[in-house]
């Protein structure tokens, strides 16, 4: 059946043509006006794409099922599925198609997360919902920055698309849409990482979480390597560099006060830590990561 559908890279462009950026971004309007406010049945086999509806109304076709579209929503296309849509002329919205090669997890792989990225879902959105309203303005900033092409926008970018993934998807999940059911290793992960999150600053050991959840050191670090490719230690120390990024650079305590926030007594040995997983001491990495934000600001 296949073999039928046109294989375009943007909707209609040829597949031939190179594409030099990973990331495309426009509004639904510009689009499907072209085309009398219908796309046509159609598939891309290197890209993933995004769309938010945000007024208007239609209908998302994958494969050979028809869905309505009702503000607001977000649709989700993985990469070789046949998909086409049919807008009404008021329609308000963002197309985002992205190199599938740059999501950094491919569909299909072996995770929650993998799969979801594999499967087409339309997700109606709570704008009540705090991630559901992130998402959104996630979304927009990705407009923004895509038409601005500010300085290091590609590494905004990147982080921008990855969080409205993420965040979509876990409220996809939370909505009983197209939920995969979550087997022993997830349901271990997901309690791992709800103890990282509440125990992070205590540095406990690792032999701790293994405890609270009920398991040998050795099955916990099974587990986190079959899942998440680390160690379970790997993953509180990324825990810990990710707070500290975020506390350099959003706030204004000095570099003491972050490492006495995230469980440090000792000054010293955190920048030690903190050198180790960067390269750089707490103090360079934030001097330059705010040049770098300052450059990049809208």
């Amino acid at each position: 059946m296949n073999r039928h559908i046109p294989i375009y890279q943007l909707y209609g462009e040829d597949p031939g043509k190179r594409h030099d950026f990973w990331l495309h971004c426009e509004t639904i309007m510009s689009r499907s006006s072209r085309h009398q406010w219908e796309i046509r049945l159609h598939r891309h086999e290197a890209f993933f794409q995004i769309l938010y509806i945000e007024a208007g109304s239609g209908d998302a076709t994958f494969g050979s099922e028809t869905h309505p579209i009702r503000p607001p929503s977000i649709i989700a296309v993985p990469p070789g599925l046949s998909h086409g849509f049919r807008f009404s002329r008021d329609i308000e919205g963002l197309v985002i198609t992205i190199l599938s090669s740059h999501l950094g997890h491919q569909p299909g792989e072996r995770s929650r997360f993998g799969e979801w990225l594999a499967t087409p879902h339309l997700t109606p959105l709570d704008l009540l919902n705090a991630d559901a309203a992130y998402v959104v303005q996630t979304l927009k900033r990705i407009g923004e920055e895509f038409d601005h092409r500010n300085n290091g926008r590609n590494e905004l970018l990147t982080s921008y698309v990855k969080l409205a993934l993420r965040l979509t998807a876990r409220i996809s999940h939370a909505d009983n849409l197209n939920q995969l059911p979550a087997n022993e290793g997830e349901r271990r992960m997901d309690m791992l990482n709800g103890l990282i999150q509440q125990h992070f600053r205590s540095h406990k050991p690792i032999s701790f979480y293994a405890g609270e959840l009920g398991i040998s050191l050795t099955h916990l670090n099974r587990i986190v390597r079959s899942m998440a490719g680390c160690t379970a230690h790997d993953l509180l120390t990324a825990k810990l560099i990710e707070e500290s990024k975020r506390e350099l650079v959003f706030s204004l305590a000095s570099v003491q006060e972050v490492g006495h926030r995230l469980g440090f007594a000792d000054p010293a040995y955190f920048s030690r830590f903190f050198v180790k997983q960067t390269g750089e001491t707490p103090r360079a990495w934030r001097l330059r990561e705010i040049q770098t934000l300052d450059k990049a600001s809208f």
